[in-house]
């Protein structure tokens, strides 16, 4: 049952503002790219800022350097304060779609790049509404102390609710908000395990642009089913007596799925950790993580190429029935690529058993990839048709920016 009644209030949101979000407005989106510049984080947050950009939005993407050695270089394979190749690819990346002086990242030392701190203190003076997707790096204080509407977008539910209860109880003092928002789909529903805090939390779909994505054609008949994924990103978390793990707890559940179908699967995968050896007498294709996602284009490529993907999700999601969908996944579907995905409750609200497919068990995996397989065609028109109707990213976030403050 869903714990918040069992949980300490959090520190009462603010109350910067109360009026509707206006039909055209300025917004800054809070993201995570400079310092972890791989085509997988690029896309999501790409999608966004691109989304509400072809909404019509006048949009701007901040960023700041967070806590010591939280920029991470592919090319030297390190973590350090040096931020610059990731600036290179926010500069590259927001050029290439004429977003070219709409940016600015805030180094270790406190320079900044893209914009001076003039005008982003402008920028945020005259926003209507600030979406923090880094809940626990909030942009400088001092500089977005001005803004409209200041929004938390969570995309890791159940971990971030528990952290922030955590911490809370800790003693420490968590930022305010206006509006809370998370991509668990089911936060708030009886069935749910995610904790609220007391918090009406507004549910969005995870986005892709399909505007933007041609769906290529039909893949070759022995493409693989494949997916893009981290073994283990941090350690469990223990809350209220229940340890909450990554993906490493979920797929070993359907690791025999390769005897199980005739088509190929293939998983790129990151992590020390991970198991390859097990994986690959298993039956599974193997591929580094780091390098069909070492850019946009070869992680666009990388799912433009496949079949299709399975995927498990992350422990925490399924084991709190939280609605977490994969922006991953999205984007397969933008490509007409079907999916089958390990349930976690989203089959509520977005339509499953033709193109995507909520899967609990090996068995449930294994039937629906036979089933695609059977009716290729069908299911990946269906696909593309799932991620038009209820994932577009234009027509999610406009949407989003209505229901913001109870408009």
């Amino acid at each position: 049952t869903n714990n918040s009644s069992t949980t300490t209030p959090p520190t009462p949101t603010s109350t910067t503002s109360t009026s509707a979000v206006p039909s055209v407005a300025r917004v800054v989106v809070n993201g995570y790219l400079v310092r972890y510049p791989l085509g997988g984080e690029i896309s999501n947050v790409l999608q966004w800022v691109l989304g509400l950009a072809h909404a019509g939005h006048d949009v701007y993407l901040f960023e700041q350097w967070g806590w010591h050695d939280s920029c991470f270089d592919p090319i030297r394979n390190v973590m350090s304060d040096d931020s610059s190749y990731g600036v290179s690819v926010m500069a590259d990346t927001l050029a290439a779609h004429d977003l070219g002086s709409r940016w600015c990242y805030v180094d270790a030392s406190g320079a900044y790049h893209g914009m001076d701190r003039t005008r982003a203190e402008e920028i945020c003076r005259s926003c209507d509404v600030f979406l923090d997707r880094v809940w626990d790096g909030a942009w400088l204080d001092e500089v977005s102390r001005g803004v409209g509407r200041r929004v938390l977008v969570e995309l890791e539910p159940g971990w971030t609710q528990m952290k922030m209860i955590t911490r809370q109880r800790a003693g420490e003092t968590l930022p305010t908000y206006d509006d809370h928002v998370t991509c668990g789909l089911e936060v708030g529903s009886p069935t749910c395990r995610v904790p609220t805090l007391g918090l009406d939390w507004i549910t969005v779909n995870q986005v892709a642009c399909t505007d933007l994505t041609d769906p290529p054609p039909l893949p070759a008949d022995d493409a693989a089913f494949t997916t893009v994924m981290n073994w283990q990103s941090h350690e469990p978390l223990d809350f209220e007596g229940s340890s909450y793990g990554q993906k490493d707890r979920e797929f070993p559940h359907f690791a025999d799925l390769p005897s199980r179908v005739d088509a190929p699967l293939e998983v790129a995968v990151a992590g020390d950790n991970a198991p390859r050896a097990d994986l690959e007498s298993a039956g599974w294709r193997l591929r580094s993580a780091h390098e069909v996602t070492a850019d946009l284009e070869s992680y666009r490529d990388y799912v433009a190429a496949s079949r299709g993907e399975f995927a498990v999700a992350k422990h925490v999601f399924v084991a709190t029935r939280s609605g977490w969908f994969s922006d991953r996944s999205a984007l397969y579907l933008a490509n007409a690529r079907p999916v089958v995905l390990q349930d976690t409750g989203f089959g509520d609200h977005l339509p499953t058993g033709l193109g995507l497919m909520a899967v609990s068990s090996i068995d449930e995996a294994a039937a629906a990839i036979d089933e695609i397989e059977a009716n290729y065609a069908r299911h990946s028109a269906a696909a593309r048709e799932i991620a038009v109707e209820h994932l577009d990213a234009s027509k999610v976030l406009d949407g989003l920016l209505d229901r913001l403050g109870g408009s």
